[in-house]
């Protein structure tokens, strides 16, 4: 029997190791042990955390797996690609996956390469706006190598310059802040599949957020009404910043602002698949396209399959903030029950405590016929 490995077992990689079983692979999944819903689905769980790479490498080379994967974790990819590399098993560069896990690495990669990225600079605890040079405010402050909207904050005012860099150091693994030029337009996200070194788009997906000055994701719609022209000149930045950080192999997950004159500003790039069930379940909902199985298919050496299943859909995932979420959950639930696709776990809501998305009470999942009925429900 084919084996693969995956890194992590929370609700987000349980798709993955799904979808594996089902493809018929044996599964090994790596994880800290702490109740996570793959502990209980994988074929074999072993409680050793993600970051402890050297000991996952040691188990895998016992193991000897036909692939290695993870989806929506940035830090999970760090591990992917070692075990990968050292195993001889398809997956991107080390070069590759430090580009596209620290931002300040990644925006001197685009830079480098021409890329329409912000004006960008690196902070510590030390670092004072005297310091930087030819900002304006307001400006975003965030960790050089976090995500899931860990420690950003937008600044306004300079004197709340350094508790914003204390906040995002904090929140950083290396101890260190990037301090970015503030973007202006709608935000989207950009869902590819790479393959030896090519490029293929999947879908666009619309952002919603909380706005300053944590700008935490509230949901996720797709297809994400972005005209022609936007379509066309996105496409065009995406597989240009993907070059840059010589992604090869495996999903992509692109952020990016479009301003009022339709030009394209790129956020961030991770070499992985989107969080907040975009991957997972948006893609395939809204497209047809099996993501998930494709991510297999690339770790597996295998060029992705790109049939379509289905009927295509309009896609959204809506986070719990507040009680009001709950109710529009229950709304649907008695208006058209059909619609809804998937409802995670629910915490009690605690006003106040939502500080980045790890933190939110819950979410569902819905399928829409058309975007008229998204707006009967949700404010867009």
């Amino acid at each position: 029997m084919k084996k693969i490995v995956i890194i992590g077992a929370n609700s987000f990689q349980n798709p993955l190791i799904l979808k594996a079983k089902e493809m018929g692979f044996e599964t090994h999944v790596f994880a800290w042990k702490d109740g996570s819903i793959g502990e209980r689905t994988a074929d074999y769980f072993y409680p050793i955390s993600i970051v402890e790479r050297e000991k996952v490498l040691k188990e895998c080379r016992r193991i000897q797996p036909d692939a290695v994967a993870s989806i929506g974790s940035d830090l999970a990819m760090l591990t992917v690609n070692y075990v990968a590399e050292q195993l001889g098993l398809p997956g991107n560069s080390m070069e590759c996956t430090i580009m596209s896990t620290n931002k300040y690495e990644m925006r001197k990669a685009f830079q480098a390469e021409g890329v329409s990225v912000p004006k960008f600079a690196e902070a510590d605890l030390d670092t004072k706006p005297e310091d930087l040079e030819g900002f304006t405010l307001p400006v975003i402050v965030k960790p050089t190598d976090r995500s899931g909207s860990r420690g950003i904050t937008k600044v306004e005012a300079w004197g709340d310059f350094s508790k914003a860099v204390r906040f995002s150091v904090e929140n950083s693994f290396e101890k260190k802040a990037i301090v970015e030029e503030y973007l202006t337009g709608e935000e989207y996200s950009c869902e590819c599949i790479s393959y030896r070194g090519r490029h293929h788009f999947l879908a666009f997906t619309k952002k919603f957020t909380t706005e300053a000055p944590h700008f935490i994701e509230t949901g996720h719609l797709e297809p994400s009404g972005l005209s022609p022209l936007q379509t066309e000149r996105a496409k065009k930045e995406v597989f240009q910043a993907l070059d840059a950080l010589k992604v090869e192999n495996g999903a992509s997950h692109t952020e990016f602002r479009i301003d009022e004159n339709d030009t394209v500003r790129i956020i961030e790039v991770g070499a992985r698949m989107g969080g907040d069930c975009i991957g997972s379940d948006l893609v395939q909902i809204s497209t047809g396209y099996d993501f998930v199985r494709m991510v297999i298919d690339v770790a597996s050496g295998k060029e992705p399959d790109f049939t379509l299943g289905g009927e295509k859909k309009v896609a959204y995932v809506h986070f719990i903030f507040r009680k009001e979420d709950l109710e529009l959950l229950e709304r649907l639930k008695g208006e058209c029950p059909e619609k809804i696709r998937f409802v995670s776990e629910l915490e009690e809501i605690r006003e106040g405590e939502v500080t980045d998305s790890s933190t939110r009470f819950g979410y569902f999942i819905a399928a829409f016929d058309t975007m008229e009925q998204v707006k009967e429900y949700i404010n867009l």
